[in-house]
């Protein structure tokens, strides 16, 4: 059971939560895996989102099934296209021993749905997602950074 106090995350034992108690076991592609071979990827993991990783392994950017939708099918691009080409480049980032406050911050500031967790070395350990977010949350909470997340979808015509 979770409580919280205005302003920070907290379990209910007065323990801060870490982003490493939300986040998830992370799957990476690489920066010249084809789109087709992600795409198959997501389909087979059920994620939508998949941090890139460089030759050392550090992230360099994401890649969700918006981008491939977007970026390759609507453009027409080959299957074969490099990940580099179609990914979306500066990740938005947070390390396992910040406080899950901090990554919902950096959410709502970069209206992101997803947010990698790496290591010292920028090396992926981790996503959480909003929805790790709301289930570790009051609701009220959750609402808020679901609202201030989406608002940039918001489109007046």
């Amino acid at each position: 059971m979770l409580c919280k106090t205005p302003g920070t995350t907290m379990h209910a034992k007065g323990h801060l939560i870490r982003c490493s108690d939300v986040m998830n076991k992370v799957e990476r592609c690489s920066t010249d895996d084809a789109v087709a071979d992600v795409a198959g990827r997501m389909r087979t993991r059920r994620v939508g989102f998949l941090p890139v990783c460089d030759a050392h392994g550090r992230v360099v950017g994401t890649i969700t099934d918006r981008d491939l939708t977007t970026r390759v099918l609507a453009e027409r691009l080959s299957p074969d296209v490099p990940v580099l080409a179609v990914m979306s480049t500066g990740p938005i980032t947070c390390r396992p021993s910040d406080p899950l406050e901090a990554a919902e911050q950096l959410m709502e500031r970069y209206f992101k749905w997803r947010i990698v967790c790496v290591d010292a070395r920028d090396r992926p350990v981790g996503v959480i997602s909003l929805s790790d977010i709301a289930d570790s949350e009051h609701g009220w909470r959750a609402a808020k950074l679901l609202r201030e997340v989406s608002s940039r979808d918001v489109r007046v015509f």
